[in-house]
């Protein structure tokens, strides 16, 4: 069984998906805990319907930057996790928590890196400028998380076609969609392949 960690800070429908495919058998694997900087997202919601234990570190709850990253290195010291999640996480991870987990952090993005990736490129904002540039395809890439934004090893990514008349609310409801297919099966693989090393 493979032991995961998430954060994050929206809806958390990535979160969900995730949940959902553990809870009827697809996936096995267990979400050991939600780190969220933002107590009252939809994501906490999701996480007490499955039972996942929530811990809310925030600039609000760790003003100081230093309390911030030893918070999240305590709650990922707590829990032996084999893969850490990030789920539509907002926040930029510290050096030191990237440095503990090297190898082992996941994020999902919501273009086809290396395009549309990088500082600024977040949620409908991506899907705004995949349509500005009058794009023909976009996606949905799952990267390892590196020290530079979006910059991590590509693990897989899907295609989605742009249609004429999409607009950015339009097109990141279809890449959405992919990607709650896309995260999980990716995760359960990567994770096979730590295992197998491990053994």
């Amino acid at each position: 069984m493979l032991k995961i960690g998430v954060m994050a800070s929206g809806g958390g429908s990535n979160f969900k998906a995730i949940l959902d495919r553990i809870d009827c058998g697809d996936f096995d694997a267990k979400c050991l805990f939600l780190i969220t900087n933002n107590g009252n997202c939809g994501a906490v919601a999701h996480a007490k319907n499955f039972d996942v234990p929530v811990f809310h570190v925030s600039g609000k709850t760790h003003p100081e930057r230093s309390a911030y990253e030893s918070a999240l290195l305590e709650v990922i010291d707590r829990f032996d996790i084999d893969l850490l999640v990030l789920a539509g996480y907002m926040k930029v991870l510290p050096t030191s928590f990237i440095k503990r987990l090297a190898g082992r952090i996941l994020n999902i993005h919501p273009s086809l890196l290396p395009k549309y990736g990088g500082k600024g490129f977040y949620g409908i904002h991506v899907h705004e400028a995949v349509v500005a540039a009058g794009e023909r395809e976009s996606g949905a890439t799952v990267h390892l998380v590196g020290e530079e934004i979006d910059s991590g090893r590509i693990l897989a990514q899907c295609r989605v076609p742009v249609l004429e008349n999409d607009t950015p609310e339009t097109l990141a409801a279809r890449v959405l969609e992919q990607e709650h297919q896309l995260y999980w099966k990716t995760i359960r693989d990567y994770g096979e392949g730590l295992k197998t090393i491990s053994r």
